[in-house]
């Protein structure tokens, strides 16, 4: 059920952030297993798009893991509060990634309430991108960690799953990014997909 390797290494990282829809984002932390299902994603463009880490070719101990080649995580500290997760995508030296912003929790669930200390599940709980990370037990010191299963089982791990769940275009919304004003124009691209589940 892992996604074959081949489905990160394509060169439209749009397209891949549209296709991460339905997908489910799993992580095994200390021997437990969680996962959610991908409900929103915004596309990451690399050297030539101003909202990303590695617009102009900006290379730092931070990004680098963007230049890597994909099917790992790029996960970051947001205002040195939020870890939020990345996938990283296209061949080795091309930083294009996807930020996933939401999910729906399916597996675990019971975990997931016990890291965020809530009671319940609302349909606003897996949607944001720090809410993300903080239900699946991820940390901006797992950035690089592989996605495809190759690692196998040893030690904490995360990777993305095909169950099969269709995304129809009538269910897809698209707009701009969150955020990402600083720029300019390519704040206004459709690089952000949504789902309601």
């Amino acid at each position: 059920m892992y996604l074959d390797p081949a489905f990160y290494l394509r060169d439209d990282v749009v397209m891949i952030a549209r296709d991460l829809l339905g997908k489910y984002l799993c992580t095994e932390i200390n021997g437990v297993v969680t996962s959610g299902i991908i409900t929103e994603t915004e596309a990451y463009a690399g050297t030539s798009d101003k909202a990303s880490h590695a617009y102009n070719g900006r290379r730092t101990e931070r990004t680098e893991t963007m230049y890597r080649k994909g099917g790992v995580a790029y996960i970051y500290l947001c205002y040195g509060v939020h870890s939020l997760f990345n996938v990283v995508t296209n061949q080795e030296g091309v930083p294009h990634a996807v930020l996933i912003r939401g999910i729906k929790p399916a597996d675990g669930i019971p975990e997931m309430l016990n890291r965020t200390g809530a009671a319940n599940l609302t349909p606003k709980t897996g949607i944001g991108p720090g809410k993300v990370t903080k239900l699946l037990g991820l940390h901006y010191s797992m950035t690089g960690r592989d996605l495809t299963g190759a690692e196998g089982k040893a030690g904490d791990r995360i990777w993305i799953e095909d169950r099969g769940l269709k995304v129809y275009d009538e269910q897809l919304r698209i707009s701009a990014r969150i955020g990402v004003d600083y720029a300019g124009e390519d704040a206004k691209l459709p690089y952000r997909f949504f789902i309601s589940l």
